[in-house]
């Protein structure tokens, strides 16, 4: 088999606070922002990787949840417990270095982790854990 990921999908709530995070912060190119009802989903991906992207998007547009699954979410995402994505750097020292210098919520600095990486992690503006682990 050849296959590929394309896209993953995120949750975010707040538009200008995920594209600054996004855009801004982490230097992704913004692909796509489709605004419907009030609530935007956002494709944006790393620059010189077109066929890798992550979409945001706003969980209440998913179809069939009840208003207290809706409240689940907006809890678990909060706490950084819904959704999570896991990047790579190969300067994690300076990766890390320029998120904390944005003042985002740092959640662990770069760490030798006992399963053999080294990462960090951060969260995003809606409260998904970012790992990022150093290339080696």
């Amino acid at each position: 088999m050849d296959i590929t990921i394309a896209e993953c999908f995120l949750p975010h709530e707040d538009h200008e606070a995920t594209l600054t995070f996004y855009r801004d912060v982490l230097g992704f190119e913004v692909r796509n922002d489709v605004g419907y009802g009030g609530m935007h989903w956002i494709t944006v991906g790393p620059p010189g990787q077109p066929g890798t992207s992550i979409v945001l998007y706003p969980p209440a547009a998913t179809p069939g949840l009840t208003d207290e699954e809706r409240r689940t979410i907006s809890e678990m995402m909060a706490k950084g417990s819904y959704a999570m994505i896991n990047l790579t750097t190969p300067d994690l020292d300076g990766t890390f270095e320029k998120l904390q210098a944005s003042d985002v919520e740092i959640v662990q600095e770069p760490t030798e982790q006992p399963y053999g990486r080294r990462d960090c992690a951060v969260r995003d503006p809606a409260g998904n854990m970012i790992r990022i682990n150093e290339l080696r």
